[in-house]
């Protein structure tokens, strides 16, 4: 099966039904880096993930408090926690040990990473790479699968799409 995909994304309502997509074919125990420029679509792409395993209230960007947590969330593929990084202001990796961050990587959590090369050396090995690029109409999403979950994840991926 092959390891990548691109998607041509026209606009925020696309970026939403991408992450709803997502929602449905994701497993417990990944880790997915979100790769992109400022206003790239990271965090709308998290909202729609999130309001696709049913989750109605505001999904904001953690830009200040480095991680949102959405605990206990019911997905097809049983109940998970979803915690969502965003490492844009991130530069002190004694913060990363203290606020017991690591802890949060387990196989009951999907952890969404905006901004991972911030603390890649870090971070564990992302099972998935989601890379948006701004076009001039919409978004490119690139997604590029590392292991025998990131397989099993695209592989929900295609079915939903096609």
């Amino acid at each position: 099966m092959d390891n990548n995909f691109t998607l041509e994304l026209a606009d925020e309502a696309a970026t939403l039904a991408f992450g709803t997509v997502l929602s449905k074919a994701i497993v417990a125990n990944l880790t997915i880096y979100l790769h992109g420029d400022l206003g790239a679509g990271k965090t709308t792409l998290v909202r729609g993930l999130l309001h696709g395993l049913g989750f109605a209230g505001k999904v904001k960007s953690p830009t200040y408090t480095l991680v949102e947590p959405y605990e206990n969330i019911e997905a097809a593929q049983g109940v998970l926690n979803l915690y969502h990084f965003d490492l844009y202001r991130f530069n002190d990796e004694e913060e990363w040990e203290s606020a017991g961050f690591r802890d949060y990587f387990n196989a009951a959590s999907v952890c969404l990473i905006e901004w991972p090369e911030k603390a890649e050396h870090i971070l564990p090995t992302p099972d998935l790479d989601i890379y948006f690029e701004i076009k001039p109409d919409g978004r490119k999403v690139r997604v590029i699968g590392h292991s025998p979950l990131a397989q099993v994840c695209m592989k929900n991926i295609k079915e939903l799409y096609n």
